[in-house]
């Protein structure tokens, strides 16, 4: 029989897995270029890391310190807030994960057409095969998880390296690199580029939800977010500036994707390889992201706020087999969803769970300030609340910039909105359902 730590995740294949949920390379980045330019790119590319991922990452850190707990966000929120808000986190977190597992499967169709254009009639059988094979990989364990994201983030930024190295080559001189700027854009278009931005770089939370299952959880996360963190924002430069260097238009990038850019710089063996990464960006995040969102319900239903059976656990794999199916059985459904509207309801929903988050720090710090934390952000109390602010109001920003759109925009966030508010309606089932759950709020 092998140990109990040979079935917990290595600080290699966690950095793997909070790769691929939170990034999975540029792949789904190419809009940014239509909607601000190069100029825009980078300057949404730099800033939006230090006001909306550093916080978030800080934040954490810290709390994932306080309780390296199965559930992650969920038990910080139920520790701070309490039970009614830690459903509401649950919840919101829950209702974002399926919108963002969705994506993907429709982004592998966009990369798998370089090499067989007529893929897009069979759309929906592949997304399906994709969406429940990944499903089967998650129910066998986490270890076989990370081993594959392993493998997945290699053939993820492989591609990228060799592209910016060809260009590299091919083209004399020192590249020109563009003032990051935005002046001369509208709001509806910087709006929907920090939405571009935004979804590149949500997650961190995410890869806390199985932290009973990591070797030295507070060890591993840090040097495992901090490795991730660094890959990221390496490989989202290098594509910006490869766009710049390449001189290809904004709107042929959208259209073809970056397997296009790579047959303009190389030929078609590049624009093959980076296809092939694009497919494996989208497997490793989808299955990256589908362990992190299966816990949750686990420890809801543990809680008595979802149904019991959500609770069981396969009998061989130790699994949360049922949360997988029924993970996979929403995703299945949304999969017809634009990938535009997916990304501005994944920032609205992802945006308050996390703006929970942030309460909770705050409230730990007050009424729990000498609780043990192997990591604790170094800053008092006036500090901590400085940075909240930061991300919270780059959300405001993307916010009140798609619902004052004239564009398409203003639906999805409506929608999304009205998905928000059905955290409470949900709350009120759970009351009718189990009355004895008052006494806790």
């Amino acid at each position: 029989m092998p140990s109990s730590s040979a079935k917990k995740l290595r600080p290699l294949q966690l950095a793997a897995i909070i790769f691929l949920t939170v990034s999975g390379g540029p792949y789904g980045l190419e809009s940014l270029f239509t909607y601000v330019g190069n100029q825009g790119a980078l300057m949404l590319l730099l800033v939006t890391p230090l006001l909306w991922d550093v916080p978030t990452i800080l934040t954490v850190l810290e709390l994932n310190s306080l309780m390296p707990v199965t559930g992650g966000y969920y038990q910080w929120v139920k520790r701070a807030l309490g039970i009614r808000w830690a459903f509401y986190e649950g919840w919101w977190t829950w209702l974002y994960t399926f919108i963002d597992l969705a994506i993907y499967p429709v982004l592998f169709i966009g990369y798998a057409a370089f090499f067989f254009p007529a893929i897009e009639a069979y759309k929906v059988p592949i997304c399906l095969v994709i969406i429940w094979s990944s499903a089967l990989l998650n129910i066998l364990g986490i270890v076989p998880v990370g081993k594959t994201s392993v493998f997945l983030g290699i053939m993820v930024l492989v591609p990228f390296l060799v592209l910016f190295i060809v260009l590299l080559t091919r083209h004399t001189g020192i590249p020109a690199i563009p003032t990051p700027s935005l002046h001369g854009l509208g709001f509806s278009p910087v709006a929907m580029g920090l939405y571009t931005v935004m979804w590149n770089f949500i997650g961190w939370d995410n890869a806390t939800t199985y932290a009973g299952e990591v070797r030295r959880p507070a060890r591993s996360y840090l040097l495992s977010i901090s490795l991730a963190f660094i890959l990221i924002v390496g490989v989202y430069m290098l594509s910006a500036l490869a766009v710049q260097r390449s001189g290809i238009s904004a709107e042929t990038l959208d259209n073809g994707k970056w397997p296009v850019l790579g047959t303009l710089a190389g030929g078609h063996w590049l624009g093959a390889l980076l296809a092939a990464g694009g497919m494996a960006s989208t497997l490793g995040l989808y299955s990256a992201v589908l362990l992190s969102v299966s816990r949750v319900p686990q420890v809801m239903a543990a809680d008595s706020l979802l149904p019991s059976w959500l609770c069981r656990l396969h009998p061989r794999f130790q699994t949360p087999y049922l949360s997988i199916i029924a993970s996979s059985m929403v995703v299945s459904i949304l999969i017809l969803w634009t990938f535009e509207d997916l990304v501005v309801m994944d920032i609205v929903l992802y945006g308050a769970g996390l703006s929970l988050e942030f309460v909770t720090l705050f409230v730990l710090r007050i009424r729990q300030p000498m609780a043990h934390r192997p990591f604790r952000i170094p800053l008092n109390n006036t500090g901590l609340l400085l940075m909240i602010l930061l991300p919270v109001g780059v959300y405001a920003i993307a916010l009140s910039g798609a619902l004052t759109s004239s564009g398409t925009m203003a639906m999805p966030a409506l929608i999304s909105i009205g998905m928000l508010i059905s955290a409470e309606l949900g709350w009120q089932l759970v009351l009718w359902r189990t009355p004895a759950l008052k006494q806790q709020t």
